[in-house]
């Protein structure tokens, strides 16, 4: 089953989303580019904005934003009902995020990676499913909280 998920970068991301898309090409992941098309200066919650509600809407099961360090887009992202956003700077951090947190959308530090470091954050990201039990709990946890802060 192919997967198909909504990508976005901010300036500082720009660069490497465009590289990333060679890597999601890769593993047969389709994806959906919602910006932005170039170096140009941009306030990257706009583009965190865009994918977390497409996530949390039920378009895409999955999210892949890219900024300069990952945390901007993932703290945008994560005001958005439903969306369980990780910045990822390993392999092992992707594949504890996707296995332990059911994280739906993934944050790349643009800055802090190679384009190699990329790709072996994103192919473990998309090898990894959540594994339920245990953490099933926890991430429900997670749901409350946002409930009752809502």
């Amino acid at each position: 089953m192919t997967k198909r998920i909504a990508i976005a970068a901010d300036h500082a991301g720009y660069e490497e989303k465009e590289k990333i898309k060679a890597t999601l090409d890769e593993i047969g992941v389709e994806y959906v580019d919602m910006g932005t098309n170039s170096c140009d200066s941009v306030d990257y919650p706009d583009y965190a904005k865009k994918v977390a509600d497409a996530v949390s809407q039920g378009e895409f099961e999955q999210g892949l934003l890219v900024c300069g360090s990952g945390t901007g887009m993932a703290i945008a992202a994560n005001k958005v009902k439903g969306v369980r956003a990780a910045v990822a700077w390993s392999p092992d951090i992707a594949r504890l995020a996707r296995q332990h947190n059911n994280a739906n959308v993934l944050s790349i530090p643009a800055r802090f990676m190679t384009d190699s470091d990329a790709a072996g954050v994103i192919k473990a990201w998309f090898e990894a499913d959540f594994e339920g039990g245990r953490h099933e709990k926890r991430v429900e946890k997670i749901t409350e909280i946002e409930k009752s802060v809502c």
